[in-house]
């Protein structure tokens, strides 16, 4: 796929950058790459092999999804500095 000049300027305008007209076609170049190097990696057979989020073998830590103690507000809030009605207490941040 080829990336022309008019879709390499609007993609510098999509993307913030201030890219000058002189470097343009460079540009156009660089994403034409890229997008030729995303359909050859399309071409890659790849059934069969499961997504990988690392390239190390892990697994998260899971904990069970449990009712821990509680029913002790009173005991939580006394640590807070301020505490109003039985919630936390903040300084008010917006106007």
């Amino acid at each position: 796929m080829s990336i022309d000049i008019d879709t390499a300027r609007k993609v510098a305008h999509l993307a913030r950058i201030a890219v000058p007209e002189e470097n343009l076609p460079a540009l156009a170049d660089q994403l034409s790459g890229i997008l030729t190097f995303m359909e050859q990696l399309n071409e890659v057979d790849v059934t069969g092999v499961e997504p990988m989020t690392s390239v190390t073998p892990m697994r998260l830590k899971r904990r069970a999804d449990v009712v821990t103690d509680g029913g002790y507000p009173e005991k939580i809030l006394s640590n807070a500095p301020d505490a109003r009605e039985g919630f936390f207490a903040v300084p008010k941040v917006v106007e």
